[in-house]
């Protein structure tokens, strides 16, 4: 089984990524560390040397081809992946999709001390207001997701309930 975690930065998809992959005992991917790895420099650096549509168009090669394999895994997304270049299709085609909807107060309260280190959170505007907008861009995509688990306290215990009822 592919488990594609899906959701705003701060949702939680990389911590319960991994405890979902160790509970599953399947392989855990963070799709952002894949793109580092693969060209050799921060998601930072590539945005500011290549812009956000290079950037795209390297996330989605990464995807496609993770979509392709015949490996079980259970992925943590960027938080724009599935809004891209048909990636929440590529998803829902090829395993589940899961959407961590976590409140906007709570997203702040986890990314306020991380803000510079993620390229669309490091904008002059406040922090609360950069979530709102990209909520409002991404929320009908991320609602399109297989699954939906709305907390701001989501445990592994919720996914593996959610995938199980699938």
């Amino acid at each position: 089984m592919k488990v594609y975690l899906i959701g705003m930065p701060g949702s939680g998809k990389s911590t319960l990524g991994k405890d979902l992959a160790k509970a599953l005992k399947s392989r855990f991917v963070d799709l952002d560390e894949e793109i580092e790895a693969t060209e050799g420099k921060s998601i930072i650096e590539i945005f500011q040397e290549d812009g956000e549509d290079k950037f795209r168009i390297i996330e989605s090669d990464l995807l496609r081809s993770f979509s392709k394999s015949t490996d079980e895994f259970v992925m943590s997304t960027g938080g724009g992946t599935p809004c891209h270049h048909d990636g929440l299709n590529i998803m829902n085609e090829t395993g589940v999709s899961v959407y961590l909807k976590v409140s906007d107060s709570e997203l702040c309260l986890r990314l306020e001390k991380e803000k510079e280190s993620r390229p669309l959170l490091a904008r002059n505007q406040s922090l609360e207001s950069v979530i709102s907008k990209l909520l409002l861009e991404r929320r009908d995509t991320y609602e399109r997701a297989k699954i939906i688990i709305e907390s701001d306290h989501i445990s592994t215990q919720d996914l593996e309930s959610a995938i199980a009822r699938s």
